[in-house]
């Protein structure tokens, strides 16, 4: 009986569901994480314990455009974005940061010289400690508040810095898998923000309606991630999976394999952002959000377990089938699972995360294999600064490396 009156709860809020806008992703036409222990030294404290890898700087990027690549299809133009189930503008204009914060897509006729990947010349340079901000561009106190952004599940708030920088201050789950993500992304060519994660930090003035329980002593956060947009680029709009102007191209299927790579389930449209750079006028397609991550291959009835969950991670899927010429992976995966253990109380997030599948289906081998000669020039320190720079444990950094490690090599033998 109690089977069957579950199973008639998920049947009523399924339907319930079915009659909302949906945000999901379709298939295109074409084509036991433990509690955090005793952290190592925070970033902005103290040189890693490791010495340094050299400056980490990499040397001045020549801009790859679509265009440019062998790889890439006949026709980039873009097919307009459909106008049912977009996402409306989010209003959120607190980020000083950005002169445009908008959750609308961009349109077809506003793209130009659009960019989602560059030549990150000599990998094995780069210091993932610090990442593409480097060890001069952290966060340093004084931090002073200047509101709070509601938007999201993560409690969030903008703050000024030191030299007048601003940052929008992350809290919860999310913040150290994301600052791990950036790295490996910065590393292999892919634009992503600047991220730090502060062990301690003094918030003058901090008043937050969300997230008050991770606030000590009315000023102080804990393992806060720091985010800061690179270079000075302001936000214009998202861009969507299923419309862009490189869908098919080898850059786009690469990063579709990184975020197997990575288990970021969270593949909504909303997460992607459209920054327009002040110095070249170019358009940046990037990941703006990367936090759930390096935990499973989809939604979990738990934040501590579908987000930097080592346990999650080590159990989950990578490669789930492959063929002579493509191969599927295990992320993003559908959550039905989520319908099933919470009696359909979190049905809404199934809804809007369905038919996320595709992503990482149906990726030519050559494509992975690309970015999996990319990823083999990291070295196993560079990797394991990464995870450290996201304040894992060095027991943790260990695991996760190994993970990854095996994964590059997966992707190497394709």
């Amino acid at each position: 009986m109690f089977r069957l009156a579950r199973l008639a709860v998920i049947s009523v809020t399924c339907l319930a569901f079915t009659s909302l806008p949906l945000l999901s992703q379709s298939q295109p036409v074409s084509a036991d994480q433990s509690s955090p222990q005793p952290a190592p030294p925070p970033a902005t404290q103290a040189q890693p314990q490791q010495a340094p890898l050299p400056s980490g700087q990499a040397a001045p990027q020549q801009t790859v455009t679509p265009a440019a690549q062998p790889t890439q299809p006949q026709a980039t133009t873009p097919v307009e974005p459909p106008k049912d189930g977009a996402a409306k503008p989010a209003g959120d204009k607190s980020d000083k940061n950005d002169k445009i914060d908008t959750d609308k897509p961009i349109a077809a006729a506003d793209i130009h010289d659009a960019v989602i990947w560059h030549d990150p010349g000599d990998i094995a340079s780069k210091d993932l400690f610090y990442g593409q901000g480097g060890e001069d561009g952290q966060p340093r106190p004084p931090f002073k508040f200047i509101d709070e952004d509601m938007n999201g599940t993560n409690p969030k708030f903008n703050v000024s810095a030191a030299g007048g920088k601003k940052w929008r201050v992350k809290l919860g789950e999310e913040a150290r898998p994301e600052v791990v993500a950036s790295r490996l992304l910065w590393a292999v060519g892919y634009y992503a923000n600047d991220d730090y994660v502060l062990h301690i930090a003094t918030i003058e003035g901090l008043d937050i309606k969300r997230g008050g329980k991770r606030v000590h002593n009315g000023t102080q956060v804990i393992d806060a991630r720091f985010e800061r947009k690179p270079g000075g680029e302001s936000k214009q709009a998202i861009w969507q999976w299923k419309s862009n102007p490189f869908f098919g191209t080898r850059e786009f299927n690469g990063l579709r394999v990184m975020m197997a790579v990575m288990n970021n389930w969270d593949l909504k449209d909303v997460n992607n952002a459209v920054y327009t750079d002040k110095k070249t006028g170019q358009l940046i397609f990037l990941i703006s959000d990367v936090g759930a991550t390096f935990a499973t291959n989809a939604l979990a009835t738990s934040r501590a377990k579908d987000k930097g969950n080592l346990k999650s991670y080590e159990n989950s899927k990578f490669i789930t089938h492959e063929t002579a010429k493509e191969v599927d992976f295990g992320t993003p995966s559908a959550p039905t699972g989520v319908l099933l253990k919470s009696g359909g109380i979190l049905a809404k997030g199934y809804f809007t995360r369905q038919g996320f599948d595709w992503i990482g289906h149906d990726i030519p081998r050559e494509d992975a294999r690309w970015i999996g000669s990319l990823l083999g020039q990291l070295t196993h320190q560079q990797i394991e600064d990464a995870f450290r720079a996201g304040r894992f444990t060095p027991q943790q950094a260990d695991q996760y490396v190994s993970i990854v490690e095996s994964r590059i090599a997966q992707l190497k033998a394709l």
